[in-house]
């Protein structure tokens, strides 16, 4: 299985409140290295900058789904 099907799995096994602490998370490691690109000037491993997003964006799609489903049960 790949490391974007495995990280699928264990995002949608999460429960609401541990999905907002991931994105949570993930938004500190987002402001931290644009922070850093500013500082800076550069990145060494630019692709993290959109893997986190990414991530993020995976996570408020589940967020929204859940909502959706607690509110048709």
């Amino acid at each position: 299985m790949s490391k974007l099907a495995e990280n699928r799995k264990k995002l949608k096994a999460m429960s609401l409140d541990e999905l907002k602490t991931e994105l949570l998370s993930l938004r500190k490691q987002q402001f931290m290295l644009r922070l850093k690109r500013k500082t800076e000037g550069t990145l060494e491993k630019t692709h993290h900058v959109t893997e986190i997003r990414k991530q993020i964006a995976r996570i408020k799609t589940l967020m929204t789904e859940n909502v959706g489903e607690s509110h048709v049960n």
